[in-house]
């Protein structure tokens, strides 16, 4: 495993076939929960690049998970453009050797609403798109002209929403909206809301994390990426 370039990435033991998959990372930057996420893929035979969506800004950059940190990650939440964003993504992608097509991608918080955009831009294999927010509004820069939520006609390929039911950031009404985005575009899609579950239950670490909700995502995840 490697970093190159501003892009963390983690390459399976074996020389076989290859899943390839580019992992969109949290509010707090490309950090030892997001790198050990990326080398759990890449243990399962996945070749992995996490590309630094903060690297215009804030290269490298690995913010704790507190308050002060929180603070500074949706300072440089606001600065994230759609079209770098998407464009990081692409860079990431040819990191991978593929062809957008033969290549999946699993967001996380931010990452996941950076994933949704580009399986609608960039027409991937697959997205795994877990808790992210803002997709049916127009309050962050990557959400905007229009609601990211209304690129989804253009999403060709499978995608998979994972959310808590307790989610503070991805309340109820826009699960309900994204599903049926997903639905009237004829999406092949899969939406799954955890109970009495919260934003970021996926990476051990914070007290948010539940054991339970994440392993049934991780086998999701697993499963789209490996059949993509």
């Amino acid at each position: 495993m490697a970093s190159v370039a501003g892009v963390y990435i983690a390459r399976p033991a074996s020389t076989g076939p290859q899943h390839r998959v580019v992992v969109g990372h949290q509010l707090f930057g490309i950090d030892a929960s997001v790198r050990a996420f990326a080398d759990r893929l890449a243990a399962e035979g996945c070749l992995v690049a996490v590309p630094d969506l903060y690297h215009r800004s804030a290269p490298g950059v690995e913010l704790p998970q507190d308050d002060e940190g929180r603070a500074r990650g949706f300072e440089l939440l606001h600065g994230l453009d759609r079209d770098e964003v998407v464009a990081d993504v692409a860079a990431a992608v040819d990191v991978l050797g593929g062809d957008p097509a033969g290549v999946g991608m699993v967001g996380l918080s931010i990452g996941g609403h950076a994933a949704y955009l580009a399986a609608a831009r960039l027409g991937l294999a697959a997205a795994a798109v877990l808790y992210p927010g803002w997709l049916t509004g127009t309050q962050i820069p990557m959400s905007r002209p229009e609601p990211t939520v209304t690129l989804t006609p253009a999403i060709t390929g499978r995608l998979l929403f994972l959310v808590g039911g307790a989610d503070h950031v991805v309340p109820p009404g826009d699960v309900a909206t994204v599903a049926a985005a997903l639905r009237d575009s004829g999406v092949r899609h899969e939406v799954v809301v955890y109970p009495d579950t919260p934003h970021a239950f996926l990476l051990p670490g914070p007290p948010t994390y539940r054991p339970e909700p994440a392993a049934d995502a991780w086998r999701r995840v697993l499963e789209l990426i490996t059949a993509s």
